[in-house]
Parts: structure tokens; sequence; C-alpha cells
């Protein structure tokens, strides 16, 4: 009779059928072959016909009966996660039930994870417990639990919900087998892909408002603890404040109300901290963590503003003209700023975004003061660290590579270089032992931060054969964005030629078409240290003026200084001169000190004549394809062949006259391939003048 009703989808009757057997014949493995198929469909997030018909049917028994029922269902089980499942649900039907079963479900699924040596705290286990069960039992006021365990409970729901938001592509990708691992990497592929948790369901796995949903259990815990909390909702910055005020006066307390107390601080502060370094790392390098919400950026380091390099850099481009009269009789002047400590340790620290990399650069900036002085409090008193240092070893936040990124540019903001070096170091470990299927970019990415960041921090040490080392090591990495079709080089992106004092940290972005100008920003600035001491070195002076043809004329006055000195010296031997320099202002200044007017210097410019003046000039029109024609329309090529040879044709030598007309021809190449070219191939021969 019964399954004639079932198949017949009457829901009353068959439910009353189905009761009449339960109450019966409790024991016949017929009726608890259908009950259990019932239970399936109350477990199942299917939607289609047949189950939600069952549901119906589970719905006509009276609630005694569906409580006997799931409980002896529950009996049945011997699979932990089944029957964890299934006292779930009986816990959520009738509440009641979560005094005499719900901490015993939670014991439970806490054993099995052990049992089971899962390597992830985001496992089947752990997420029914943490966002199912734990919910259950701390909101029941019924069930009486010691501080301890409320403790305890607190911090695995928080090892797992920050590692649930953490989680990074490589480990999305365990969990992705069956997908291509470069789409997984892609955020465009992963914005439509669903995380699986091995051993549940897709819709079981997905958490909304984890964060949300942490901070909410950090609030129950706390008023059952009998914390000191403050009544509605509060920022993380009103939460960081109550923190400090707290711990001011909790070595008053008694050692009870002292322990309570620092619980409260730790664990209050310690998900601030996450959570703000989270937002930081998530809003630099969007791609570490998967996700719809990740956007596709280019990754942001945070390194030393070397902006003010050129020292007084307020010039008006378009009003600007180079002539050799004007430079003649600005050579006197002197760079009141050029010897400025370049380290910024007595400065207060500031951090500077462009807009256009970063659009809530205030929300951004806010995280990292919030996540930076939430760490500075854990670490202020000795119970706070000790406790603190415990839940990261048990965690094993050293294997945290986005927290590594964190600490990283922590540290590198509070100056201390040398511990930054081994953080970098440490980075370099986690990322090379995270995922042996390292994908193709993400790894190169990686390692050009890192190099990048190594360089601004030996720079600030003052260690400058270092620092070029490292820029000259990402200069291999760096592909530079030549445009075919004779279009110009894309304009580098910009930034503000007046210094704000303070203003010491920029986040950067790190891609070959921005982070180059950078690089070359560093290598002037050690070498212009070196060039302009009182002992002599060209070598160090010559590197500098091929550096100073970068945004020209923003190293103008720079150049002023250059050839000031030169003229002191009244001689001047840099024999890549003709290789690398192809700024026509720099061509004319150096053809006129050849002149009676200019001085008549002493130029040793030519490395090899005879290579120099055995092939004649190319066209204009003729040059390589990788030069990009940057000529200025208004300065015409003859214009400036006759201004740079009219001062030097008569009574000069051939060879220097021939090679700077060479020189002229070549000044529509590209000038980012001749730099690059230059930090290339002059490696050994930069290195050597720091040495």
């Amino acid at each position: 009779m019964y399954t004639i009703e079932r198949n017949a989808e009457r829901t009353a009757s068959a439910g009353r059928l189905l009761y009449d057997m339960f109450v019966n014949f409790p024991d016949q493995p017929a009726v608890w072959r259908e009950i259990s198929v019932i239970t399936s469909a109350l477990r199942n997030d299917s939607q289609d016909k047949q189950t939600q018909f069952l549901r119906g049917l589970f719905e006509t028994l009276p609630g005694r009966v569906q409580c006997e029922m799931l409980l002896k269902a529950t009996e049945q089980c011997f699979n932990t996660l089944e029957r964890a499942e299934m006292l779930l649900l009986l816990l959520r039907r009738f509440p009641e039930t979560v005094v005499q079963h719900g901490v015993g479900l939670g014991e439970t699924l806490l054993d099995a994870e052990s049992i089971e040596d899962q390597e992830s705290p985001v496992n089947c286990f752990r997420k029914l417990f943490v966002c199912d069960v734990l919910p259950l039992i701390i909101n029941n006021p019924d069930v009486r639990l010691p501080a301890s365990l409320l403790y305890k409970y607190l911090n695995k729901a928080a090892e797992f919900y920050i590692n649930y938001v953490t989680r990074s592509t490589q480990t999305e990708s365990q969990y992705q087998g069956s997908q291509d691992s470069s789409d997984i990497m892609s955020p465009s592929k992963r914005s439509s892909q669903k995380y699986v948790i091995d051993g549940l369901t897709e819709k079981s796995s997905q958490i909304t408002d984890p964060w949300e949903r942490l901070f909410k259990i950090l609030s129950v815990v706390g008023m059952r603890c009998e914390w000191q909390m403050d009544k509605g909702r509060r920022s993380f910055g009103d939460i960081l404040h109550r923190m400090k005020d707290l711990c001011r006066y909790i070595s008053n307390f008694d050692s009870d109300a002292h322990a309570k107390y620092k619980n409260q601080v730790v664990y209050s502060t310690m998900l601030v901290f996450f959570k703000n370094a989270f937002q930081y790392v998530s809003n630099i390098q969007p791609s570490l963590f998967q996700g719809p919400n990740a956007p596709n950026q280019a990754p942001l380091v945070l390194l030393e503003d070397v902006t003010n390099i050129y020292g007084d850099t307020d010039i008006d481009r378009n009003k600007h003209i180079h002539k050799k009269r004007k430079l003649a009789e600005g050579r006197e002047k002197t760079m009141s700023s050029d010897d400025e400590d370049p380290s910024g340790k007595a400065r207060s620290r500031h951090i500077t975004v462009n807009k256009a990399d970063l659009a809530n650069s205030i929300e951004v900036l806010e995280s990292f003061k919030l996540a930076r002085e939430s760490w500075e409090l854990l670490y202020s008193l000795e119970s706070l660290d000790k406790e603190f240092t415990r839940i990261c070893l048990s965690w094993k936040t050293d294997t945290w590579l986005w927290l590594r990124i964190f600490l990283t540019d922590m540290i590198i903001y509070q100056g201390q270089y040398k511990k930054a070096i081994s953080s970098l170091h440490h980075l370099a470990a986690l990322q090379g032992s995270h995922s042996p299927q390292q994908i193709t970019g993400q790894g190169s990415l990686e390692n050009q931060r890192a190099l990048i960041q190594l360089a601004t921090c030996h720079f600030a040490l003052g260690e400058y054969r270092q620092t070029c080392e490292k820029v000259l090591d990402l200069m291999c990495c760096i592909l530079l964005p030549i445009q075919e079709g004779g279009k110009a080089q894309e304009e580098q992106p910009k930034v503000k030629s007046k210094f704000r004092k303070g203003s010491d940290l920029r986040l950067w972005p790190c891609t070959s078409r921005a982070i180059m100008p950078y690089c070359l920003h560093l290598l002037l600035a050690c070498f212009k240290l070196r060039a302009f001491t009182d002992s002599r070195d060209d070598m160090a002076l010559g590197h500098v003026v091929v550096l100073l043809q970068h945004e020209w004329p923003r190293g103008e006055n720079l150049f002023l200084k250059a050839i000031n000195k030169i003229c002191q010296q009244g001689n001047f031997q840099y024999e890549n001169f003709f290789n690398y320099v192809t700024n026509i202002d720099m061509l004319e200044e150096f053809a006129y000190l050849r002149t009676q007017e200019g001085g008549k210097i002493h130029l040793e410019l030519l490395p090899n004549q005879a290579m120099l003046i055995k092939t004649s000039s190319p066209p204009m029109g003729l040059l390589q394809q990788e030069f990009i024609p940057v000529l200025q329309p208004s300065i015409q090529t003859a214009d400036r062949h006759h201004t740079v040879t009219r001062g030097i044709t008569k009574g000069v030598k051939e060879d220097f006259r021939l090679a700077m007309e060479r020189q002229v021809s070549r000044c529509g190449e590209n000038l980012m391939v001749v730099l690059h070219r230059f930090c290339i191939n002059e490696k050994i021969l930069l290195l050597q003048t720091l040495a």
C-alpha cells in the first residue's frame, strides 16, 4: 500500500502509512531502507521532483516521530561524515536536542579530523564543526561550556575561516584537478569557478561572509567568557583602540581576570590583524587568491621612493630649450639637495600610490596601518607575545605565503632593512615549496618582486653594489613593451616631480613597464653618489650621463653638475659614450666642450674608432625594427646636425666629427631599448665601478 501511494506521489496518505510502518515495524530492513532514502533526500541539495516529494513526505510526520526517526537513522550510520550530517538535521530541526548532542557531535568531528590526519584546516570535518555545529552550541544558553573549551573552539574557528578566506590559487588547483591549471590561475577564469571542499557538496562548500561569521563567533565567545564588551557594532579601529586601553591596566588584575583579559586582547587583536593584513595583500596582489572579486590588475610592490633622485626637478618640458649658451651660464650652479640622505630613516614614513594603480588606496593603506598597529600591540607585552606566538606556531603561519608578503612590507616600512632581506629570502623559499606546478608568470612575478625589494633594501642600507647587482639581475627579466609598426612607445607612468618631505615609500606596479624606470632611478642614485665625490671617477660620471637621458630633461640640473665637474677636470674619458648616449642636447654640449669657446676640454670617448667610422650611418628611415622614432616633430634632423657639428668642423679630429655625425642619426632610437641594452651588456663594468 505504501509503495502504491508513494509512486502515485500522494504525500498525506503515504506519510500516514510510513508512520504506521515506523511505529509497528521499527526493526524491519525494508522500513530502514525507505527511511534512509528519505533522510538522504533531506541532506541533498537537489531540487528535482522526487527529492522534493520525499522532503514533503517527511514533513507530514509528527515532530516526535521525526525526531525519533532521525535519531535512530543516525545510529544506523557508520560513516562519520554521514552520521554528523544526519545529527545536524536533528539539531537544526529540534534545538532542544543541542544540549544533549551538540558538544558530543562537535568533539566527534574534531576527533575525526585528527584521526583522518587532514593536511589543511579547510576540510569537511572542520567545516561542519565551525559553520554548522558551533553556532548551534554557543548560541544556545542552555549549553554550559567552560572558558577553556570556548577558547579552544574559537581557535579552531579562527584557523578555519582565515585559511578558507586566504586559500591560494595553488590550493584551489588541488580541488580542480580536472581543469587546466593555467585556466585556474587566470583571474578571469577563476571568477566563474566554485571551490569544493573534499567530502562535501559544492553548495555545502560555499561560505558567505566568512569574516562576518568569525567576528560574530568572537563576540558570542566574548560575552560568554565575560570580556569587557562594547554594545553594538564597532569598526576595526575602534576594537584596536579598546584593546590598547585594556592593555594599559591589564597588569592590575588578579591572575584569573588577567588570563581572561589577556585572551580578549590576543584574540580580538589577532583577528583584526589577520583581517587587515589579508585586506592589504589581497589588494596589492589579488592574483594570489581565488574568487570572483579578484580584480585583474597589476600587482603592487612596496619600495623606497627615489623619484627625487634628480634634486631640483620642476622643469616645464614644453618651455624647455636646451642650448649650449644656457648650459654654460648654469655651470656654476650647485645642487643643494643632491647629497640628501637617501635612506629616509630620519623622516616619518608615508606611503603614496597612484590612484590609477589602486582605486581604493585610502582603504588599503588604512588596512596596512591597522594590521601594523595590531602586530605591534601583540608583541608589546610578554604575556600577549607568548600566547600569540603559540597560536601562530600551531597554525603554521610561517608557511602562509600571503602573510610573509605582508610581514616583509611591514618590516620595510619599519626601516629594518637587514631583517627585511632575511624575510625576502624566507619568502623565496616559500614560493619554491608552495606548489610543484609553479605557474609560469606567477613564479617569475614573485621573483621580480623579491629582486626589486632586495634592491630597495640594499639601497637603503647604503650597499650600492648589491643594489646594482639585484637591479641588473632584474633587468634580465624585463620585457620591453615595444609596439610594432613604428608606433611610439607607450608613455611611462609619470610621478609628480615635486617631492613632499616624508613621502619616502611608494606602492609601485610590478610590471616591466613601471619597474624599469624605477630600476634606472636606483642605478642613477647609486652612481650619482660615486660620481660627485671629491675624488675623480670618470666611469661613474659616464654612467650617470647615460642614465640621465631617462626622463630628460628632469635630470638637466644634475647633467649641468656633471659638465661642470668635467670642465674642472679639464678632460674626461668614457669609451662607452657613443654606444649609449643618443640625447641630442647632451651630444650638443659634449661637442661644444671640444671647441675654443667651450674650453677645449680633452674628451676620450672613442672605444674603437675603426668600428665607429668604417660603416656609414644608416639613414633615419632605415633604422632597425627595434628602434622606434621618438623625435619631437618641432626639431628637424637637419637642424640638429647643423647645431651639433657647426662648432667642431673646424680644427677637430675627423674621427670625432664622424662619430658625432653618426650619433645624431641614432637620436630616433627607442631610449628604453638603449638603456636596457646598456644594463645587460655592461653588467660587469657597472658592478666593477661600484666595487
